[in-house]
């Protein structure tokens, strides 16, 4: 893609720091609720902790896994938020809209399928497991891609239509 403005680390961070605002917190908010209390059920990390500190390590299986499976239902709620968002919003979540950025096809600069959408999301698992050095990639490569944005063909650019400025 020529002529256009990528957006760098900060702005995408910052972004992403909105998005937890405007999306997984209400999400995180519902789930509680729903759960009855039991998703941040803290007296059971306690227990875990002292029976982990005590050496019963074998206790610690027979615990009940509400916290988990709640932990699973939220992540998948922001997961398919998120990708409704792209869809509906044009390639950005709220944060990205508030700023003015938005997720392409890097090789077109069209809008992104939802194939790319679902195939981004997945691929923050690699770049959390290199301990975020997928992520960083953004402030060093001239195309501002991190690892997500290479598995699945994006970029994030600033949006002309909504920002002429930029």
């Amino acid at each position: 893609m020529k002529n256009v403005k990528y957006a760098g680390f900060w702005m995408r961070f910052f972004a992403s720091f909105l998005d937890t605002l405007f999306l997984a917190l209400p999400v995180g908010i519902i789930i509680y609720f729903i759960s009855g209390g039991h998703w941040f059920d803290f007296s059971q990390y306690q227990q875990n902790i002292q029976m982990a500190m005590s050496g019963n390590v074998h206790a610690l299986d027979k615990q009940p896994r509400t916290s988990f499976t709640w932990e699973l239902i939220f992540e998948i709620s922001v997961l398919v938020v998120t990708i409704l968002f792209w869809d509906n919003w044009r390639g950005a979540t709220p944060g990205k809209k508030f700023l003015h950025v938005k997720i392409v096809d890097a090789h077109t600069g069209k809008d992104i399928t939802n194939k790319q959408a679902f195939t981004r999301s997945l691929a923050y698992i690699p770049s959390l497991l290199l301990f975020g050095i997928g992520f960083l990639m953004v402030a060093f490569r001239q195309d501002k891609r991190g690892l997500h944005d290479l598995i699945a063909g994006t970029a994030v650019i600033y949006d002309e239509e909504t920002n002429p400025q930029s």
